[in-house]
């Protein structure tokens, strides 16, 4: 089934997305309550990892070529781009396979306006923000205590690596959700999303030991999930790329490819759906 003919209409994104915004804010303060035991939840996550990791380095002082502070910056970086992603795109996509199985796709399907946009962006997840908020503040607590030279070059090109991160789970995310047109009901998104994300929380050169070298050239140079976070920060923290500068263009060459394929997954699947009511 295709989208729906725009007949000349040109929606206004931005505003758009404003609206969809908006809507999620008035949703989250409606059930204050859950919004609040939310926010409690991530912060004891995320005070939990932190604890974790100090006791940890009160026995070693090197994990591989890591220091405390510089694994906290790292630490920081995933949290940011695991965060922006389950903000702004998880709730959407897991949501997907209900917009199938209720048949409300089909309304989906008739807006004159692009489908993906729709089914991508549509819910904000606002307790996820407050983990952006935290991991900020651990990143700039974090190279407080390094003597590390931040410039705004450096910052812009972390910024954009931080970009390509979240693209590259977004693709991964939108693609799996794409397999609910034939599965019906795909409840393994948040199991798969788990699965993926718990090998980027430790850095790249941490896979390279007996046993782990098969993780760490597929998980570098096929699905580079290692070098999404692994990348922008130590490029933050002027350490040395590994295996060399060309890990720098590995990432994005493959998100920008992984979504362009993720788009052509999604069309093809709307291609393949049956509307409720055929």
């Amino acid at each position: 089934m295709n989208e729906a003919p725009t007949t000349g209409f040109r929606p206004h994104y931005g505003k758009v997305w404003l609206t969809f915004f908006r809507n999620s804010l008035v949703r989250e303060m409606t059930f204050r309550g859950n919004f609040l035991i939310e926010l409690v939840t991530r912060a004891f996550w995320f005070a939990a990892q932190l604890v974790l990791f100090e006791i940890i380095y009160r026995q070693v002082p090197m994990i591989r070529d890591w220091s405390r502070y510089e694994y906290f910056a790292f630490m920081a970086t995933g949290m940011l781009i695991n965060a922006i992603v389950e903000a702004f795109f998880m709730p959407n996509c897991a949501n997907f396979s209900e917009l199938i199985r209720t048949g409300n796709l089909d309304f989906v399907l008739l807006k004159p306006i692009d489908t993906q946009f729709l089914v991508s962006f549509q819910t904000v997840n606002f307790a996820m923000i407050n983990q952006v908020l935290m991991a900020g503040v651990l990143l700039w607590y974090s190279l407080s205590q390094l003597d590390v030279a931040v410039t705004p070059g450096n910052v812009l090109a972390y910024l954009l690596l931080l970009g390509v991160g979240v693209a590259f789970f977004y693709s991964l995310m939108i693609t799996l959700a794409s397999t609910s047109v034939w599965l019906g009901r795909n409840q393994g998104l948040y199991d798969f999303w788990f699965y993926i994300t718990v090998f980027a929380r430790y850095p790249q050169n941490f896979y390279q030991t007996a046993g782990g070298e098969m993780l760490w050239f597929a998980f570098s140079f096929i699905v580079p999930i290692l070098l999404v976070v692994t990348v922008p920060s130590r490029l933050l923290l002027h350490k040395a790329l590994e295996p060399s500068g060309i890990v720098l263009l590995i990432a994005p060459l493959t998100t920008l490819l992984l979504l362009v394929l993720s788009r052509r997954i999604f069309q093809w699947s709307l291609n393949h759906y049956r509307s409720a009511s055929s």
